[in-house]
């Protein structure tokens, strides 16, 4: 399957004009494709290989923006087959518009839903995890350690261990939240920090690793109230930083 040859060449020059954030740029623009009729529900997309010809970017991109469509319910990997376009319910669902997602003001009230509902399902992922779902959690914290070493971005790895953490809670309701923010749901797949000095963005990435690790050692533990504060504790944190960044704005 080819994509429309009229939206190629525009996405292309979109996504390179947004280095930091080609996979989300990738997203929206093949989410528009599905939602225009563009490429069909049940349309196998092009190889990864494809698109990164299409579109100018890397495999690590691809994968990235793939992973974040097959969680938010968009596309569907068969296994040795390859990834197909998924038919959507027309049943109205939790969303945010890319004008939503992209201002400091919804950043900030997307985290405080995000503190809301996330410390419950880290303590209800203590209570209930499996040995297999801890070893996943584990995988992520791995996968994000490695991309903070590549110096690339670690959105995608963020975005893994938090969905890894609501399947453990074994209620979907969870699940499907984290889903339909999807690697948006990461500040930093929609705000760039390219103000920010690389030593500085370095030292934060590495405090979210810290409080990741806080988390899942709770979760090992099995200490649903240790697992609920760590986590709070996690995206408040990063709430404050957006706050006084708002603030500095506003200055």
């Amino acid at each position: 399957m080819t994509l429309p040859s009229a939206a190629a060449p525009q996405a292309a020059q979109r996504l390179t004009d947004r280095p930091r954030s080609l996979a989300h740029g990738l997203v929206e623009l093949l989410e528009a494709q599905f939602r225009a009729g563009q490429i069909a529900p049940e349309t196998k997309l092009p190889t990864e290989s494809a698109l990164m010809q299409t579109y100018g970017v890397s495999r690590t991109v691809v994968r990235e923006a793939l992973s974040s469509l097959q969680a938010s319910g968009w596309v569907k990997t068969r296994h040795g087959v390859g990834s197909f376009v998924q038919a959507q319910s027309r049943t109205p669902v939790f969303a945010l518009s890319t004008q939503q997602r992209d201002t400091l003001h919804e950043v900030i009230a997307t985290l405080e839903l995000r503190v809301a509902v996330e410390s419950e399902a880290a303590a209800l992922a203590a209570q209930r995890r499996t040995e297999p779902q801890l070893q996943a959690l584990r995988a992520a914290l791995v996968q994000f350690q490695a991309a903070l070493a590549q110096g690339v971005d670690s959105a995608a790895q963020d975005y893994a261990f938090h969905l890894e953490l609501a399947r453990a809670t074994h209620n979907p309701r969870f699940v499907d939240l984290l889903a339909t923010l999807g690697v948006n749901g990461i500040p930093r797949a929609r705000l760039s920090d390219a103000d920010v000095p690389g030593t500085a963005q370095r030292g934060y990435l590495q405090r979210v690793q810290a409080e990741h690790e806080s988390i899942y050692q709770a979760v090992a533990d099995q200490d649903p109230e240790a697992a609920r504060a760590a986590m709070r504790t996690h995206l408040v944190n990063s709430r404050e930083r957006r706050r006084r960044a708002l603030e500095e704005a506003a200055g």
